[in-house]
């Protein structure tokens, strides 16, 4: 059993390892074709210009919460041989503050760029062609705003502008936006803003498609943290409807899986484990437990207690 100075190095390794999954791959095809080349083929850190030379075009990738969308992105533009070369960073990124109004998002993408204290008193568009000069002054070539669906709420015609002024004229860039569905579907509502982006949607794991490659990082994991692999034959399939068949929160599941075997002083993971931190983080009872249930497909992890008729929850309270 490792001590807990051990146990909590071996959790943070773990949590800081990266999963490739074809994902990443679909997503740098989005990303690449929108970059230009030289004459031997070799990407450059200038965005493609379409429309007669006119404009660029941008990416949006729409994935539920937790599926691991933010991690996906992030990594691939740390990792991006003309993003993050020898030749400097040229892309700038930000989630978006709270409260998410257009004002604020600028001004936060404005200090992400190391600009200088903003004063209350500018108004939200002349923040903007700021921004927009600080961009070309800074070689910038990508910008991702993450969450993306949360900048709507407010101001929603304001910022379909102001996204398709950030493909116009000489300090045009690449737009990265992702968020979840309600994203795609504001994205949608302006046709003039949706044929600029092209648009990824990450899909849900599945066992068919998913379900090896899981076992195969489930391995890995346990490997580095020193226990046996579990045996359990029905794991996969109850992990995978546990974190809503998200990629991200399998792996997040994993991990806290992982945490309850090391202080266990356990040798090897097990369902056990996995049922513990699922236990910990949706605070549900024994008979609501996707890893204990015999009936665990029945079990909607969304399903608020309190929104069942009254006949119905005493029903599933007496068969838990």
């Amino acid at each position: 059993m490792p001590n807990p100075t051990e146990a909590a190095r071996i959790l943070q390794k773990l949590r800081n390892l990266r999963v490739d999954t074809p994902r990443d791959a679909a997503f740098i095809t989005h990303l690449d074709r929108l970059l230009c080349r030289d004459e031997a083929g070799n990407l450059l850190p200038e965005p493609q210009r379409f429309s007669a030379g006119r404009e660029t075009r941008g990416v949006m990738v729409v994935d539920g919460a937790g599926g691991g969308k933010t991690t996906l992105i992030s990594r691939a533009l740390e990792r991006h041989p003309v993003l993050s070369g020898a030749t400097g960073r040229h892309y700038l990124d930000a989630s978006v503050p709270s409260p998410a109004t257009f004002k604020s998002m600028t001004a936060a993408l404005l200090q992400r760029s190391g600009y200088p204290v903003i004063t209350a008193n500018r108004e939200g568009w002349g923040l903007w062609e700021t921004l927009r000069g600080r961009l070309k002054d800074l070689g910038i070539t990508v910008l991702w705003i993450d969450e993306a669906h949360d900048l709507f709420c407010a101001d929603r015609h304001l910022i379909l502008r102001a996204l398709k002024s950030l493909m116009q004229g000489d300090e045009a860039v690449i737009p990265i936006l992702s968020g979840t569905e309600r994203l795609h579907e504001i994205v949608r509502s302006d046709p003039q803003v949706q044929r600029r982006l092209s648009t990824l949607i990450l899909p849900p794991v599945s066992e068919v498609t998913d379900g090896a490659s899981v076992v195969r990082v489930i391995r890995e994991y346990c490997r580095i943290a020193g226990l046996e692999p579990p045996l359990d034959a029905d794991l996969i399939p109850r992990l995978f409807h546990g974190a809503r068949y998200r990629f991200g929160r399998c792996i997040e599941t994993l991990v806290g899986a992982i945490e309850f075997a090391l202080a266990a002083g356990a040798s090897r993971l097990d369902i056990a484990h996995f049922a513990e931190f699922w236990a910990m983080q949706e605070g549900c009872p024994p008979g609501g437990n996707v890893f204990l249930a015999p009936d665990w497909p029945q079990i909607d992890p969304d399903r608020n207690e309190a929104d069942d008729p009254p006949a119905r929850a005493r029903a599933r309270r007496r068969r838990a």
